[in-house]
């Protein structure tokens, strides 16, 4: 069963309980999830700001854009999971002689590597939504305000949570190259993602 697939009863008891998996980083994806999905509804409401057909429009374009991101990032909950459970699994390996150890070396190496490009999908794919909120904002109906407000802290959160587990992880991943191009990125994503957020904020009023 994917996480998508629980009840909220559940996912809330498996995020719960003392396994490591879920955590951060699923609990991240199924924040951006919601952030994502918030934006869709406002841009589905019968009327926009002023009515206007350029409002509706831009609506719209949003709504396609955003509606493929939500099932992008409540399939990263489960991929992010995953990933952190062959690292657990790549330290359980064997070490007892130079071959073994070279192999669950190379493995860890290996699942570190996955298990930080699972939360630096899901920083994308929140800075992929967050790039409409602004449109949403402007557009939207007024008495969506608050929605679109908690969209973006939803984003907001997530974008943080996935950093937060790129960082961790690039920690022990050895291979320079992958480093330095994971962390640009990062450090890249999440300043748009907080230019966008305040941009979107401004178009609120």
């Amino acid at each position: 069963m994917t996480f998508a697939e629980m009840t909220l009863s559940q996912f809330l008891d498996a995020l719960a309980g003392s396994d490591p998996t879920p955590g951060g980083g699923t609990a991240s994806a199924v924040a951006g999830a919601m952030g994502a999905s918030l934006l869709v509804m406002v841009t589905g409401l019968a009327k926009s700001n002023t009515n206007s057909d350029e409002e509706k429009a831009a609506l719209a374009a949003a709504r396609q854009a955003l509606q493929p991101l939500v099932g992008t990032l409540a399939a990263l909950a489960d991929t992010d999971a995953a990933a952190f459970d062959e690292v657990m699994a790549a330290y359980r390996l064997p070490k007892a002689s130079d071959e073994e150890k070279a192999f669950r070396s190379a493995a860890i190496q290996k699942s570190l590597q996955g298990a930080t490009t699972a939360p630096l999908q899901t920083l994308r794919a929140c800075a992929g939504a967050m790039a409409h909120a602004g449109t949403v904002a402007a557009c939207g109906n007024r008495s969506a305000v608050s929605d679109v407000g908690v969209a973006i802290g939803l984003l907001e959160a997530a974008a943080a949570g996935a950093e937060a587990n790129v960082r961790i992880n690039l920690g022990s991943v050895r291979d320079l190259q992958f480093t330095s191009a994971a962390g640009d990125e990062t450090g890249r994503l999440v300043s748009e993602v907080t230019r966008q957020a305040a941009a979107a904020r401004t178009r609120l009023g």
